[in-house]
């Protein structure tokens, strides 16, 4: 049994385990605090073996209460009864030898005098014979506790009246014989030492609990006898002498002849309300009181915390703002956005989020967003009537990225920026053999960038690399770090692929210029592989047909964007590994890039480095990214390392560009 301050200090999953254990049904929908009233309502319904057992032990306890109730009714009347009898052998025996009573007993005079009921007056003539020749004793009277105003004679019409009323209600004839002769024999008993002589004018009322013991006992025997076994009689129990004296205290001047006093029988007691009702109604009274109390002692952080996050809309129309520490993943850091809010603001899966949040309640699990302060850098009117990505016109890339003049600069990003200039929108993909250096390449870009154009907002996403490239990318490079590495499940990979493209294109409608690094492009299209149902098309190499489209969707959504706003994706592809499904892979993207960078093993091998293919290695559309003057020469150039092999073209280059500081200082030093 739980009661409702134990389920109030559980957790919620702990709630969801014992509503699953009660098996009570749909309670996955319902809230903390219905699921409290809810097991408290299951629990009184269906009560516990233990639960049925006590209310039958506390039902079967109040029926042998009534049972004993009227079974004392039975014996005061009896005893009342038997009382009347001795009176009246009392006064027939007093009226022969008056004399001698007077003479012998003084005090007798003194006595008052009771009116014999016709009970007594219809008894034989053979019982009052006997009762004659017994002596005369002083009789303890077994009186009512009543109000001490009352008359002499009304006490004798009251116990005329009882006496009628339980002779209507008295046994048969056998037990009245029993009874009869009992009552004669008790009476033959002198019992001289208890016999007391009262003192004028002090009568006294309180009892001796032995006499009522001694006067109750003999009529319980009989009932014994006369009924047996029978399970309907119960024994009545005894007054104990400790609560008789603690009541009923006896003066110690007090020489009066004991009356004992028979306490009133107790009135059945009504049956009360349901334990269990009852109970219940206390712990909601409890429970109410002390939310209460908490609500007036509640101080208001609302609106103090400002967090931010990147939007995820669940398919039941409410959302969570998931942290970059957590690879945009379930977190505890999660904030949780309304339906309404989501509503009212237009928010899509992948806007990033910044407002100010409050601490949960009671019942609540998640910090929820309060007030919401800007999105994707913009005000809230702003992005209320924004284009969506998939409208905004492409265009070529018409600006460049400057990766060279900054503190990091080195040889590999001198020779990227003359061969292969990228620009804002630019979708390059860097074709790779293993070991060839393409983390180290992206490391030195993602710098680059950083450094001369820190209104870029670049991530770095890594899918199925090894764990200690992705610490040593997060350590060297001022960018956001997106990871997922091989030891992850596929749908992680996906996942995470998913809500950075989202990002990217919500900050892209924003008209902000963000560039993707994927590392890589290859083995997020395995993901995707694993992950797609199974269509019954396979192609070469065991990839299926319809698996390739998500990953040139995430590929293709790089584009320059017109009046504002670019996405640049730089990803490599690896080739030569061996694997007929990579080589699958990186023809289906061979002509989606406007940008190739092709590195060679063989360079790899001599420790040259960068180990650039510098012929094979170009990038479209590069009039509108370089000056002419500058393109003139670097066509000149180009026609004098095409005979050349890769090994003496890198080679060429690196002796000749040493010696310079920067590219337009070597182009300008070439001969015409």
């Amino acid at each position: 049994m739980y009661d409702i301050l134990e389920l109030n200090s559980k957790l919620v999953a702990e709630l969801k385990e014992i509503a699953k254990s009660l098996k009570i049904p749909k309670y996955d929908r319902l809230n903390k605090q219905d699921l409290i009233y809810t097991i408290l309502d299951h629990q009184a319904i269906n009560p516990t073996p233990d639960i049925l057992k006590k209310e039958k032990k506390e039902e079967q306890r109040a029926k042998n209460q009534r049972k004993k109730i009227v079974v004392i009714s039975d014996v005061k009347a009896l005893a009342e009864k038997r009382q009347s009898q001795e009176k009246l052998a009392e006064n027939k025996s007093t009226e022969k030898p008056k004399t001698k009573a007077k003479t012998k007993t003084p005090a007798a005079s003194s006595k008052p005098e009771t009116k014999p009921s016709e009970k007594q007056a219809d008894k034989t003539p053979e019982n009052s014979k006997e009762a004659s020749t017994v002596q005369p004793r002083k009789r303890k009277r077994i009186i009512k506790p009543t109000v001490d105003n009352k008359t002499k004679e009304s006490a004798a019409q009251g116990k005329k009246s009882e006496v009628e009323t339980t002779e209507s209600k008295s046994l048969d004839s056998k037990k009245q014989e029993v009874l009869n002769e009992k009552n004669k024999q008790h009476i033959g008993q002198a019992p001289g030492k208890e016999s007391l002589k009262p003192d004028k004018g002090k009568p006294t009322r309180y009892p001796k609990p032995d006499d009522t013991a001694e006067e109750i006992n003999p009529v319980i025997e009989e009932l014994k006898i006369l009924e047996g076994d029978n399970d309907d009689i119960i024994t009545p129990e005894i007054p104990e002498q400790k609560s008789l004296t603690e009541v009923l205290v006896q003066p110690a001047d007090n020489k009066a002849p004991d009356q004992i006093v028979v306490p009133p029988a107790e009135a059945p007691v009504e049956t009360e309300r349901p334990h269990r009702e009852q109970q219940q109604k206390n712990h909601k009274q409890r429970y109410h009181d002390k939310r209460k109390e908490r609500d007036e002692n509640y101080a208001e952080f609302e609106g103090i915390v400002t967090s931010e996050g990147v939007l995820e809309v669940i398919s039941d129309g409410y959302g969570f703002l998931r942290s970059s520490d957590y690879n945009y993943l379930n977190s505890p850091d999660d904030i949780y956005v309304s339906q309404s809010q989501i509503k009212l603001f237009g928010l899509k899966t992948g806007d990033t989020v910044r407002g100010s949040i409050r601490p949960p309640r009671n019942g609540e699990k998640y910090f929820p967003l309060v007030k919401i302060e800007g999105i994707n850098g913009r005000t809230v009117d702003e992005i209320r009537d924004r284009i969506p990505f998939d409208f905004l016109t492409p265009l070529f890339p018409e600006k460049k990225f400057k990766i060279i003049g900054h503190a990091q600069e080195s040889m590999s990003t001198r020779i990227i920026d003359m061969f292969t200039p990228i620009g804002k929108g630019q979708r390059g993909l860097i074709v790779a053999q293993p070991k060839t250096g393409k983390t180290i390449l992206l490391q030195e870009i993602a710098n680059a960038i950083a450094a001369n154009h820190p209104e870029a907002y670049m991530i770095v996403l890594l899918i199925d690399e090894r764990p200690e490239e992705v610490t040593d990318m997060a350590r060297h490079v001022k960018a956001e770090v997106i990871s997922s590495t091989f030891d992850e499940p596929a749908e992680k990979h996906v996942r995470i692929a998913n809500i950075v493209l989202e990002k990217a294109k919500r900050m892209v409608e924003c008209g902000h210029d963000v560039v993707i690094l994927l590392d890589s492009i290859t083995r997020l299209a395995r993901a995707y592989n694993t992950v797609s149902p199974a269509s019954g098309k396979v192609l070469s190499g065991g990839v299926e047909a319809n698996a390739l489209q998500k990953p040139k969707r995430f590929f293709g959504a790089a584009r320059q964007i017109e009046n504002g706003g670019s996405l640049t994706i730089l990803a490599t592809a690896l080739i030569d590994t061996g694997s007929k499904m990579d080589e699958v892979i990186f023809e289906e993207f061979k002509g989606t890039g406007n940008m190739e960078l092709q590195l060679d093993r063989r360079l790899a091998n001599k420790r040259i480095w960068p180990a650039i293919d510098i012929v094979a290695s170009s990038t479209r559309r590069e009039e509108l990214l370089v000056r002419k003057e500058f393109l003139q020469r670097l066509w000149i150039l180009r026609n004098h390392l095409a005979d050349m092999n890769p090994i003496e073209a890198m080679e060429f280059l690196k002796d000749k560009m040493k010696f310079t500081h920067s590219n337009e200082e070597f182009l300008i030093s070439m001969n015409s």
